[in-house]
């Protein structure tokens, strides 16, 4: 059956930067198996697929697939899917509530010129477990003196929990060389979630200008890192505003990669709010069986 599907850049400012996203419509004759497959043909981090709504309130629903497995909520996928669902619609501008496994959440997305701009209100944040944080530096790569001296690892969620890895300086960044091992077993039993491990996010934030710099590692995505991850951010802006009282954020991501990603987050009412550009890049049709 021939569907369309739409290729994305999200939290990109130009073309081929950001995170890529595939999306396909109208999928709800589509099993599970069938999606888990073309999502490793993209081999991109995740692949959507947008279904009829189910829960009261719902404009749609996402379901989102890395190369491994259904995931119940991420970031770029879900910014990414708004826009194509609104081209598709024929709209320059809307305002959608999306249904995923974690929940109902507001997007807002608008046209401007050939790019697009969406913004999404995540649930209000967990915080979880409390990191060792010789191990997780140790399974960064890193020495436990490049840690934040004031600021503790911890995982924190808004939907898909992450590891928030506080950095004492900017260049520690370059020198990572994850162990992905080492990163299962620091983060195994770690709440909310034990057992599934987080993503993990080694960052560095500069109070003055509100800017953070960051890498997210997860065997998830295509070679271990992920270029721009929107379920990390917000989390860091929810760990940001409780501890240093900072209510935006700045993150810039994929820098190392080569697609570096632009990603901004405001809390609003106890929620991250968080938005970026979103750059269409390829339509198209593909047949699934």
């Amino acid at each position: 059956m021939e569907h369309r599907i739409a290729w994305l850049d999200v939290f990109a400012e130009k073309p081929l930067a950001g995170n890529g996203l595939a999306v396909v419509e109208g999928s709800d004759d589509v099993d599970e198996g069938t999606m888990l497959a073309f999502a490793k043909e993209m081999d991109l981090s995740e692949t959507t697929f947008v279904q009829a709504p189910n829960a009261d309130g719902a404009d749609y629903r996402n379901r989102i697939f890395t190369i491994e497995r259904e995931i119940p909520f991420a970031g770029h996928p879900s910014l990414g899917t708004a826009v194509a669902v609104a081209r598709w619609r024929g709209l320059e501008e809307a305002s959608f509530v999306q249904q995923t496994h974690a929940g109902l959440q507001p997007i807002d997305v608008k046209q401007d010129g050939g790019h697009w701009r969406a913004v999404m209100v995540q649930n209000a944040a967990e915080f979880g477990t409390k990191l060792e944080v010789e191990a997780v530096m140790q399974a960064a790569g890193l020495d436990s003196t490049e840690a934040h001296q004031d600021l503790e690892p911890q995982i924190v969620s808004t939907g898909l929990p992450t590891a928030i890895v506080p950095l004492a300086d900017v260049s520690s960044l370059g020198r990572l060389t994850p162990d992905f091992g080492a990163i299962d077993v620091a983060l195994a039993d770690a709440e909310p979630r034990a057992g599934e491990t987080p993503n993990f996010y080694p960052v560095w934030f500069d109070p003055e200008s509100g800017r953070a710099r960051a890498r997210m590692f997860s065997t998830g995505a295509p070679g271990g890192e992920d270029p721009a991850t929107g379920s990390a951010a917000g989390p860091l802006g929810a760990y940001l505003a409780e501890y240093l009282g900072s209510d935006r954020v700045v993150v810039d991501q994929g820098v190392e990669m080569g697609r570096p990603s632009v990603l901004e987050v405001e809390m609003v009412e106890g929620r991250p709010r968080v938005g970026g550009g979103v750059i269409p890049v390829i339509d198209g049709e593909v047949s699934l069986p």
